[in-house]
């Protein structure tokens, strides 16, 4: 053990002799350095709690029973010309085992108030429309039917096309891929052997897209143009005395994009100031701006022309197929109100605070309606009713009726 203890300390000594030899001067004796003072302790650090983890609120179900007394001014509803609506839900629903009890009754119905109120109190069960955090009230706006002026050929005054769906325009259905995407559609163009989006309005504009031949007709004024693609319908005199129906044919695919919250947030509207009527005073007056704000708005409507309406006063076909009937007809998002069902709307008139309280029914869609508690309500055609669905952004609830004993559909996410 001594022997090789001793021999550890040689070659420890070693490379120390080794460099005292390469050293000039020798080396400074070493000072022995003090005792390291006492360590003070740190005391112990209380242990804190963990965060508390606060769980996420439950989501609310999106559609509830209700009794018909928790229905606002459904005593003194009249129902007027509402059978029409009733006569579509019931033809929407045929093959639906829970409607037939309530539209085999629907066929002998008179029209008084009172006979149709105990109709739908014996048949049906009002389901309160909420979101998924629980808000009953939601944005209610109205739309309706323009009248613009145009002609068939391109000349004088009329120099803003209108056109039906280009040929190169794909439409993707996702049902055959996964059912509960039956209402997701998506809209694309080949491009190689890769479907990409399709044109914006912006590259529509410029003249990109295959639109060269599919002019239906040439309007004079492009504000009422990029409107008549919000409302989703219109008629157009032309200028040989004609009248044409338009309707919606298609859209590109792209989001909607409200302008008027464009000019709210660049300070040329106030927010009071941003109705239809509002947005096209402003374009009229800025003419050399109003490309750039349109096409700010990447969402572009095409058309087709409607077969001659016999009467004037039928409203063009909404989504289910059916004419709108005014104040009668809404749009919802299908995905959530059942297309084709009665809904009980509680809102108030345009900029005011009179009740509006009545039977709808769900006929139509639209691309700036999204949520449960979100619906358009259909004025009717010509200026009256532009000048009501121009101001109409009220505060509103929805109920959805659906036949007694019977879930109405799941809604979608």
């Amino acid at each position: 053990m001594i022997r090789r203890i001793g021999r550890v300390l040689v070659r420890l000594a070693a490379p120390a002799v080794l460099l005292a030899g390469c050293a000039t001067p020798p080396p400074a004796p070493v000072t022995a350095c003090a005792p390291p003072a006492a360590v003070q302790v740190c005391p112990v650090c209380p242990v804190c709690p963990a965060p508390q983890v606060v769980p996420a609120p439950p989501k609310a179900d999106i559609l509830e029973p209700v009794d018909f007394a928790a229905l606002p001014g459904w005593n003194e509803e009249t129902f007027g010309d509402s059978l029409a609506g009733l006569h579509a839900a019931c033809a929407r629903f045929r093959a639906d085992s829970a409607w037939q009890p309530a539209c085999a009754a629907s066929a002998s119905l008179g029209t008084s108030p009172e006979e149709l109120r105990s109709y739908y109190e014996r048949y049906f069960t009002p389901w309160r429309v909420s979101t998924q955090e629980g808000e009953v009230s939601g944005l209610i706006t109205g739309y309706y039917e323009p009248l613009l002026h145009g002609s068939r050929i391109k000349h004088g005054p009329y120099q803003v096309p209108l056109y039906a769906p280009p040929d190169d325009l794909l439409i993707i259905d996702l049902a055959a891929i996964n059912p509960q995407l039956r209402n997701m559609r998506l809209r694309g163009r080949l491009e190689g052997r890769r479907v990409v989006p399709y044109y914006s309005r912006a590259q529509i504009e410029q003249g990109l897209a295959s639109v060269a031949g599919k002019e239906l007709l040439f309007v004079e004024d492009p504000v009422e143009a990029f409107f008549l693609q919000i409302q989703g319908s219109g008629r157009v005199q032309l200028d040989n005395g004609e009248w044409v129906g338009l309707g919606y044919s298609d859209q590109n695919g792209h989001p909607y994009v409200p302008i008027g919250r464009l000019l709210i947030e660049r300070g040329d509207l106030q927010p009071g100031e941003a109705s239809m009527q509002g947005i096209q005073a402003w374009a009229r007056s800025h003419p050399e701006r109003l490309p750039e704000i349109l096409d700010r708005n990447p969402s572009y409507v095409f058309f087709r022309e409607l077969p001659p309406r016999a009467d004037p006063s039928i409203g063009p076909p909404g989504a289910l197929g059916v004419p709108l009937v005014p104040m009668r007809s809404i749009a919802v998002d299908r995905r959530f109100i059942a297309l084709g069902a009665p809904v009980f709307l509680a809102t108030t008139l345009p900029a005011s605070d009179t009740p509006l309280q009545r039977l709808v029914f769900a006929q139509d869609t639209g691309g700036a309606i999204r949520g449960p508690v979100r619906a358009d309500f259909f004025w009717g055609f010509g200026n009256e009713a532009g000048q009501q669905a121009g101001r109409m952004r009220q505060d509103g609830r929805l109920w959805m009726l659906w036949p007694k004993g019977a879930m109405p559909p799941r809604p979608q996410s």
